[in-house]
């Protein structure tokens, strides 16, 4: 089956030629027909299987007709990470060449009045994160009354995430006359009942079993001590041929610390995780794409839909807490009819979800020895290259189980002070040191004295500076000679006021 036998325009046509690509993908050739009938559909298929291609191509076919208005989009499509997003932005512009659509990005980690001044002009498809659209809709930026198409993409991750209340509150402001579309690589109940509430007699499509990993993928396992896991991932790293891998960690602390351990033994490595501003996760990626990275430490965030092509290695530093990861993790390699290695490495501690990753994908992941490929673990003396602060060599064990000390064989010096003291002073401290110590004799308080009256016995209040003196210091004043100028007159004194006519 060719792209041509779906019913999309010569335009579009042209536009996936341009792009290299002749043949549809199964989600593709039984999606396709359905949405441009107008059906609700319901599609379940594995990563890199062309989920986003199956509704891009058809949207632009149904959008084609018509124009925006400002600030009502005409469709929206919901995406868990900013990643997922912007590619899907890209897979537009790729495939809508040469029609006149017009899309915009609402995500996180970039400017609102930008986002807000392409809304304004009128915007054709919506592509957002579920988190940043509702702060847009609640600033009064985005009126949804004329959305026409909605499209709810890898559904299951937005259930890890969290996202599902906000999807809700979304949903409930849309336009019942739509028509919904929903894509998810898994089928859990939740995901069911939402679909249940959204979708109107929709059309359910699926094209692999839940958790399938790739067949064109080989899957090993390592197992190694937890100390061990660095030197062994290095090792992975040299003996393997690489040309570009995703290293996935589970903590994001442990990202910057596996990054910063790789690059100081000279591997070309970058860092990728939800905590990083959006302007350095996009120019980590690009540059993963363009081939300047070699290796790309991440979270999961970078497991959904990132379209690398060419992925040789998947590296799982850490055993995914959630056995679906695993699957979506090996799924960036083994792309596009390539083929791809992936390498996990188990603890001790790992068994419970290396037992639930063999049950959900039905199949029991190669073992390899490290030991029969020269593999040497760090000795327990000897400090692993850490980056961590505060991980660096340990000190030596002190307590009941510690080694004794070896004794000093030197005597003991004397004090600087008593060394240099002359030898009548040191005879003299030696005699001082053999006497008794002197008695101590107590301390006695002197007994006041009774008659000389107590200072500040009698204290005044805030109001006393406003009372009249006592009469004892009126009659003080009485005895006292009344003192006058004496020959000593002021000259204002002197002055003879000059009378006027009137009082003449």
């Amino acid at each position: 089956m060719s792209f041509s036998e779906l019913g999309l325009g010569e335009k579009l046509l042209e536009a996936i030629r341009d792009a290299g690509y002749t043949t549809p993908t199964p989600i593709q050739a039984q999606a396709i027909p359905f949405v441009l009938q107008g059906r609700d559909v319901m599609g379940c298929a594995q990563t890199g299987t062309g989920k986003t291609a199956s509704f891009t191509l058809p949207m632009i076919e149904l959008l084609s007709k018509g124009r925006a208005r400002a600030r009502m989009p005409r469709s929206l499509i919901l995406e868990p990470t900013r990643e997922l997003a912007s590619q899907v932005q890209d897979n537009f512009q790729t495939y809508g060449a040469q029609h006149r659509l017009t899309t915009c990005l609402i995500i996180g980690g970039e400017s609102m009045s930008e986002q807000t001044k392409k809304l304004e002009r009128g915007v054709d498809v919506l592509i957002a994160t579920p988190g940043r659209l509702i702060d847009q809709i609640d600033r009064g930026n985005i009126m949804l009354m004329d959305m026409k198409l909605l499209v709810v993409d890898e559904c299951d991750r937005m259930l890890d995430m969290g996202f599902i209340p906000d999807i809700e509150k979304i949903v409930a402001r849309l336009p019942k006359p739509r028509q919904t579309l929903m894509f998810s690589a898994t089928m859990p109940p939740e995901i069911k009942r939402l679909a249940d509430k959204f979708l109107s007699a929709p059309q359910e499509i699926s094209v692999a079993p839940p958790a399938t990993a790739s067949e064109r993928v080989e899957q090993f396992m390592v197992r190694v001590g937890a100390a061990d896991k660095r030197a062994a991932l290095r090792h992975l790293l040299k003996s393997e041929t690489v040309k570009n891998a995703f290293i996935f960690c589970n903590r994001k602390r442990d990202i910057a610390i596996l990054e910063k351990s790789l690059k100081s033994h000279g591997l070309d490595a970058g860092a990728l995780h939800g905590d990083m501003p959006q302007s350095a996760r996009q120019e980590t990626l690009d540059a993963f794409k363009r081939g300047e990275l070699t290796l790309m430490v991440c979270s999961d965030v970078a497991a959904r839909g990132i379209d690398v092509s060419g992925v040789s290695h998947v590296f799982n530093f850490d055993v995914p807490h959630h056995a679906e990861d695993y699957v979506h993790r090996i799924g960036r390699t083994g792309r596009a009819g390539n083929d791809g290695r992936a390498f996990m490495l188990v603890t001790p501690d790992d068994q419970k979800q290396l037992g639930a990753i063999a049950k959900l994908t039905g199949m029991d992941i190669a073992e390899m020895k490290l030991d029969d490929a020269g593999f040497e673990a760090p000795a327990a003396g000897e400090a692993e290259d850490s980056a961590e602060p505060g991980r660096g060599r340990r000190r030596p064990a002190r307590g009941r189980n510690a080694e004794p000390r070896e004794a000093n064989p030197r005597p003991a010096r004397e004090p600087r002070s008593r060394r240099a003291a002359k030898p009548q002073e040191r005879a003299d401290e030696e005699a001082a040191a053999d006497m008794p110590p002197p008695a101590i004799e107590r301390y006695q308080r002197p007994e006041p004295d009774r008659q000389e009256p107590r200072r500040y016995a009698e204290r005044r209040g805030p109001s006393d500076r406003y009372r009249r003196r006592d009469h004892e210091d009126d009659d003080a004043f009485s005895d006292a000679s009344v003192v006058g100028f004496g020959n000593n007159i002021p000259a204002f004194l002197k002055i003879v006021p000059r009378l006027s006519p009137i009082d003449d």
